[in-house]
C-alpha cells in the first residue's frame, strides 16, 4: 500500500470516528439523476436497494464464511406470478362499454355479448391501445383458474381516474384519484374459485388523462431465510457511504465511492462506482472468506417486466458483465418518475482477483453461490429480470485485512436531446471510445482515487465543522452527492458545458433556473465553471432567439429533453433575479468580468425588466411556487433589489460607470422604500399590503455575500431575532401561512446571523428532521417542520445550498 493511499485510510478512519451516522436514506452508487441508487433506510440487509425514485435496483451483497452465507446488502424483494396477466406482460383483450351498464353487469352471470371488443390497456395515451375518450368505461374479462394455489393473491392495477374493482361481483378495491404505476393490492382468501372467473372494473375519468390496465398475481415464495450479517456501523462522508458488519467471525467492511470531486470535469462525468470489501478475522481465527454481489438488470429499464439483454465477457484484465433493454429507446422518454431503460449497465471486477461471475435469474443465480456450481452461459437476448453476479474469493483469512473491489457503472450511449441536438456523454470524445476503457481507466485510478476521495471528505468534513459546527457538517456531508447526482454533465454543440439539473419529484423541468439558484453555493465553493454549466443552457435560450421575452425562462424543458420551456407559467421577476445574481457570484468567484461580459446585452435587458416590475412584484409566482400565486411579495421583491444591484456591481467591474451608478442608486432607493413598505414592528412582512404577516427573507444573503450593502444590517438582524421565536421542533416554517418549510432556505436564512450561536440555533431543528423523520427517503428539502414527515420533493439538487455558510466563509464574509 502506498504512503499517500495509507494516509487517506487513516483520515478516512477519523472521519469515521463521530459514530453511527443516521440519514433518512444512505447514498449508495451516485452519479447522475438515472444512475442513483440508496438505502431507504438504517439497515443496509433489511431491505432492497432502490432508485432515488423509490422504485427498487436491487443490489445483494452475501459473504459466506466457512461455507456458512450471511446477507449484508439488499433483501428479498417481492416476486409475482401471474394468475391473469395485465398487459404490461402479455397482449390480451376485454369487453367494454362506456356508459352505465344494466345492474349485475359485474357479476359473471351477466350476459355481455353486445358489449365492445378491445385490446388492452384502455386509455388516451400512447401506451393505450384501445382509445378511451368518455367520462366513464366499463371493463369485464373472464379467465379460468384450473388450481388455487396457498401464495398470497393481489390485484395488479394502473388506472387514471376513480376506479371500483369486482371479482367474481364482491367490490375488493376502490379509490378516488389516478395512480401513475401498477400497484398491488392484497386480495382476501377464497376471492378466486377454481373454474371461471370474472374481473370487472368501472373507472371514471375526472380531469386530464384516462387509463385502464389490470391482472392478478400471485406471489412468488421465496427461498429459504438466510442469516443477516450483524451491521455494527454506518458512516457517511462526502463521496464514501462505510457500512461495518460482523459475521461468523469475520469483520466485513464495505465502502460505497461514487468520486465525485469537482474540480475534474472528466472525473465526475465518468458514471462509476466502487465498492471496496475488506475483511479480517474478528477472533483471531482463520476463516474461508468468498463474497457475493450481484445487480439486477432492473438498473437498465424503466419497469422490471421490460426484456432484457445480458452478456459475460473478459476484456483490458477485467471480468465485465452487461446488461440492458432489448428496445433501446434512445433518449424517447421523458417524465418525472421516470428510469433509464436505453444503454447498459456494467459490473467489472480486475481478473487479478480470480472472480467468478455468470448470468442468471435472481433466485437460480443465489443458489449457485451457495452450492459452488456456476453456469457457464455467456448471453441471454430476450429475457426479464436477471442477475448480474459475481463471486470474490479471499481464500483463507486470518487477523491481517485483505481488500477487494469492484465496479458499477453505466453507459447512457447519448444523455441529453438539446434544442435537437442529441449529445454524448463527453468521456466519448470519439467512435472509438468504449465503455470497457473508461472501465479499465477506473480500475487503473482506483488506488489513488481512494486517497483522493478520502482525503476530500475528510477536508470537508473539517472546514464544514469549521463554518458551522458539527451538525451543520453532518448535513453537509450527506448532501454533497445527492445535488450532484441530480445532475448531468455534457457539452453543447457549440463548446458551452452543461451541467443540467433534473426537477425530482417537482415536475421533472430539466435546467430549471429557481433549481439552479438554491443549488449554486455548492458549485460556486468547489467549481464555478459547473455553475457556469447551469446558466449557459439559459443564456443561449434567450440569445439564440429562441426564448424572446425580456425575462429568463423557467426551464428548458422535461429531462433529458431541453428543446425548450415546458413549464405552464413564467416566472418574470424570480428567474431575472435570479440569473444576475448568480452571474455576479461568478463574477466574484471568478475575481474577473469575462462570464458578465459575455452575457452583457441580455443581462441588461433582464436588469431593465426589473427595474419597471420587480419592486413591487404583480400576482406570480416565485420559486416557491407550491405556496401557490403571490402579489406584493416582500422577499420576491428583496431578489429584484439584489438583481439590480449586483448587475451595478457588475456595470462598475466591467468600466460602465453611468450604468453602475443608476442601477446602484435604483438599488439602494428601492432598498430604502422596502423598509418603509414592509415594515411590521419587531420584522418584515410577507406581502406589502399585510403586516400580520412574516417570511423567511432568504434573498438578502446575496446582499450580504456580495457586499452589495444595499440593505442594513439591522434589517437582518431584526428579522434573525424574530425568526428565532418562530421556530418548531423541526425547523424554522417556510413563511406565516402553514407550518411546512424549505431546508435549503433556512440554511440561507441561518446565515444572514452575526454570530455562530444564532447560525447553529437554526440548524439543530434542521439536523433533527434529517436524523429523526419518518420520512424515508433520499434527503427532501420540502418538510412540516411540527412533525418532521416529508411533504413532497425528495433526492433534489437544491440541497446544494446548504454549503452556503462554506462559501461565506471561503469569502471571508462574517
Amino acid at each position: 500500500m502506498k504512503p499517500l493511499y495509507l494516509s487517506a485510510v487513516l483520515i478516512f478512519l477519523n472521519l469515521c470516528s463521530f459514530g453511527q451516522d443516521k440519514a433518512p436514506a444512505y447514498p449508495l452508487i451516485t452519479h447522475d439523476t438515472y444512475l442513483s441508487i440508496w438505502s431507504f433506510g438504517d439497515g443496509l440487509n433489511q431491505s432492497t436497494t432502490k432508485h432515488w425514485t423509490g422504485k427498487e435496483q436491487a443490489l445483494t451483497g452475501i459473504i459466506k464464511v466457512d461455507n456458512q452465507c450471511y446477507r449484508f446488502l439488499g433483501a428479498d424483494g417481492k416476486t409475482y406470478k401471474a394468475i391473469l396477466a395485465a398487459a404490461d406482460e402479455l397482449k390480451y383483450k376485454a369487453v367494454y362499454l362506456t356508459k352505465k351498464p344494466a345492474d349485475g353487469w359485474n357479476t359473471l352471470a351477466f350476459n355481455d355479448k353486445n358489449w365492445q371488443n378491445g385490446d388492452a390497456p384502455f386509455g388516451d395515451n400512447q401506451q393505450s391501445e384501445t382509445k378511451w375518450n368518455t367520462d366513464e368505461i366499463f371493463y369485464r374479462r373472464k379467465f379460468t383458474v384450473n388450481k388455487i394455489s396457498s401464495a398470497r393473491k393481489y390485484l395488479k392495477l394502473n388506472h387514471d381516474d376513480n376506479v371500483i374493482v369486482y371479482i367474481n361481483g364482491q367490490k375488493v378495491y376502490e379509490k378516488e384519484g389516478w395512480v401513475h404505476e401498477y400497484i398491488y393490492i392484497p386480495l382476501a382468501e377464497g376471492i378466486l374459485k377454481k373454474g371461471e372467473n370474472l374481473l370487472a372494473i368501472e373507472c371514471k375519468n375526472t380531469a386530464g388523462g384516462r387509463f385502464l390496465d389490470a391482472g392478478i398475481v400471485e406471489e412468488v415464495p421465496q427461498a429459504a431465510n438466510m442469516l443477516n450479517a450483524s451491521q455494527t456501523n454506518v458512516s457517511v462522508g462526502a463521496t464514501h457511504t462505510l457500512y461495518t458488519f460482523k459475521a461468523g467471525g469475520i469483520n466485513l467492511n464495505l465502502t460505497f465511492t461514487s468520486p465525485l470531486l469537482l474540480n475534474d470535469l472528466n472525473l465526475i462525468a465518468r458514471p462509476i462506482s466502487y465498492l471496496t470489501y475488506t475483511v479480517q478475522s474478528a477472533d483471531a481465527k482463520p476463516h474461508q472468506v468468498d463474497i457475493y454481489f450481484s445487480a439486477s438488470s432492473d438498473l437498465a429499464v424503466n419497469t422490471p417486466n421490460q426484456p432484457v439483454a445480458v452478456w459475460k465477457k473478459n476484456q483490458d484484465n477485467l471480468s465485465i458483465l452487461k446488461a440492458g433493454s432489448v428496445e433501446q429507446p434512445v433518449l424517447k422518454k421523458k417524465n418525472d418518475d421516470l428510469r433509464i431503460d436505453w444503454g447498459y449497465l456494467y459490473i467489472a471486477v480486475p481478473n487479478q482477483f480470480k472472480a467468478t461471475q455468470f448470468l442468471g435469474t435472481p433466485m437460480d443465480s443465489l443458489r449457485n453461490f451457495k452450492t459452488g456450481k456456476y453456469p457457464q452461459t455467456t448471453q441471454a437476448l430476450n429475457v426479464k429480470t436477471q442477475s448480474l453476479s459475481t463471486v470474490i474469493p479471499f481464500g483463507t483469512v486470518n487477523s491481517k485485512p485483505v481488500e477487494k473491489y469492484l465496479m458499477l457503472g453505466y453507459d447512457d450511449l447519448k444523455s441529453i436531446e438539446y434544442f435537437g441536438n442529441q449529445l454524448l456523454p463527453i468521456w466519448r470524445k470519439s467512435e472509438a471510445s468504449t465503455f470497457e476503457n473508461q472501465l479499465a481507466a477506473a480500475s487503473k485510478d482506483y488506488e489513488s482515487l481512494q486517497a483522493k476521495t478520502k482525503a476530500f471528505d475528510a477536508r470537508l468534513l473539517a472546514d464544514a465543522t469549521r463554518a458551522g459546527g458539527k451538525e451543520y457538517a453532518d448535513l453537509c456531508k450527506l448532501v454533497y452527492r445527492q445535488s450532484i447526482a441530480a445532475h448531468k454533465i455534457v457539452y453543447a454543440p457549440n463548446g458551452d458545458l452543461l451541467f443540467l439539473s433534473k426537477e425530482n419529484f417537482s415536475g421533472g423541468f430539466i435546467n430549471t433556473v429557481d433549481v439552479t439558484y438554491p443549488s449554486a453555493p455548492q458549485y460556486l465553493l468547489y467549481n464555478p465553471e459547473l455553475l457556469k454549466g447551469m446558466l449557459n443552457g439559459i443564456f443561449y435560450y434567450s440569445e439564440s432567439g429562441r426564448w424572446k421575452k425580456p425575462y429568463p425562462a423557467h426551464d428548458i424543458g422535461v429531462y433529458p429533453i431541453a428543446n425548450g420551456q415546458i413549464y405552464g407559467e413564467d416566472m418574470p421577476v424570480e428567474e431575472a433575479g435570479n440569473m444576475l445574481i448568480l452571474t455576479a457570484a461568478i463574477t466574484r468567484a471568478d475575481g474577473n468580468t469575462a462570464y458578465a461580459g459575455k452575457h452583457w446585452a441580455v443581462m441588461s435587458i433582464w436588469a431593465d425588466y426589473l427595474l419597471k416590475e420587480g419592486f413591487d412584484p404583480a400576482n406570480q409566482l416565485c420559486t416557491d411556487d407550491f405556496a401557490g400565486h403571490l402579489a406584493r411579495n416582500a422577499n420576491l421583491s428583496v431578489k429584484a433589489i439584489v438583481g439590480l444591484g449586483a448587475y451595478a456591481q457588475m456595470a462598475e467591474k466591467l468600466g460602465k460607470k453611468d450604468i453602475a451608478t443608476k442601477y446602484k442608486n435604483a438599488a439602494l432607493e428601492m432598498a430604502k422604500n422596502w423598509q418603509t413598505l414592509a415594515n411590521s414592528g419587531d420584522h418584515f412582512a410577507l406581502t406589502f399590503n399585510d403586516k400580520n404577516t412574516w417570511s423567511q427573507k432568504y434573498n438578502l444573503i446575496w446582499d450580504k455575500l456580495l457586499k452589495l450593502n444595499l440593505f442594513p444590517q439591522e434589517v437582518y438582524k431584526k428579522e434573525i431575532d424574530f425568526y428565532l421565536s418562530k421556530q418548531n421542533e423541526f425547523g424554522l416554517p417556510l413563511d406565516s401561512r402553514k407550518d411546512y418549510t424549505k431546508s435549503d432556505w433556512i440554511m440561507w436564512t441561518a446565515t444572514l446571523a452575526d454570530n455562530q450561536a444564532d447560525f447553529e440555533k437554526f440548524i439543530s431543528p434542521v439536523h433533527k428532521f434529517a436524523t429523526e423523520t419518518t420520512s424515508k427517503v433520499p434527503l427532501t428539502d420540502w418538510h412540516e417542520t411540527k412533525t418532521g414527515k416529508q411533504v413532497g420533493f425528495q433526492a433534489r439538487s437544491v440541497v446544494g445550498g446548504y454549503f452556503i455558510k462554506m462559501l461565506a466563509d471561503q469569502w471571508n464574509i462574517k
